[in-house]
């Protein structure tokens, strides 16, 4: 009795579906039509390739900046902008220095080389007293020790000339007859020994057929000037050899 009551039941709930499903379609029968449309609408043919992935650009590498223009550098320490540091000027190597520490004042002439002048007679009953150094002219001159430049001067006789005070301010030593200054030589220089002066020449009173540079060393006086003072024989001091 009761597995019938349950069959009966179940008739019924079916039968009220079929009916609904039966009703909803009579209510409205374009609902599968438009459904159907807009599907058609939105579909894909089979044989459409698929669309290509969305692809990402990969940033580019950054480019090389070019070098910012610098302004000049700054100056070194100790000198104004614009204002060169000192230059050394040139020097000859230095040969062994006679028994005064003094080398020969011409570069390449050693010390056998030098004949002892000093005691020859000039015009006017004057005596040399200084060594005359055969050279060709533009021959370096050297300065044969340290010291400071005196006074640069051009005379009569000596032509281009050189003073130099050596460091004590006892001692002058005087060249002459140059050809020119060393470039850039000026009064107040110091000098270091074998430090390129001058060129040998026959400025002066000197004969151009024989350039040579005439070298001498004063004692000076307590007033130190540089025209005047006791002469020196410079040969001793340059080769080491008592005067002949």
């Amino acid at each position: 009795m009761r597995l019938a009551l349950v069959f009966l039941a179940g008739l019924l709930v079916g039968a009220n579906l079929v009916y609904f499903v039966m009703t909803r379609g009579q209510a409205d029968p374009d609902a599968a039509l438009v459904f159907q449309r807009e599907r058609s609408q939105h579909a894909v043919p089979a044989d459409t390739p698929a669309a290509p992935a969305e692809r990402v650009e990969a940033p580019a590498p950054p480019q090389d900046k070019p070098a910012p223009a610098f302004g000049p550098l700054p100056a070194e320490p100790g000198h104004t902008s614009g204002t060169p540091a000192p230059v050394e000027r040139p020097r000859t190597a230095v040969p062994a220095a006679g028994a005064g520490g003094l080398i020969v004042p011409v570069s390449g002439i050693a010390p056998a080389q030098l004949s002892n002048t000093f005691d020859d007679a000039r015009g006017q009953g004057r005596v040399h007293e200084a060594l005359d150094i055969m050279a060709p002219r533009g021959t370096p001159v050297v300065a044969v020790a340290d010291g400071t430049v005196e006074k640069l001067f051009a005379s009569d006789r000596g032509g281009l000339t050189i003073y130099q005070f050596e460091p004590s301010g006892r001692y002058a030593y005087y060249y002459a007859h140059l050809d020119r200054y060393a470039a850039g030589l000026a009064e107040g220089d110091r000098l270091r020994q074998g430090q390129v002066v001058g060129y040998v020449g026959s400025t002066g009173n000197a004969s151009d057929d024989a350039p040579h540079l005439h070298f001498g060393i004063f004692a000076l006086g307590p007033e130190k000037r540089w025209w005047e003072g006791t002469a020196i024989n410079p040969y001793p001091l340059l080769t080491g050899r008592p005067t002949p």
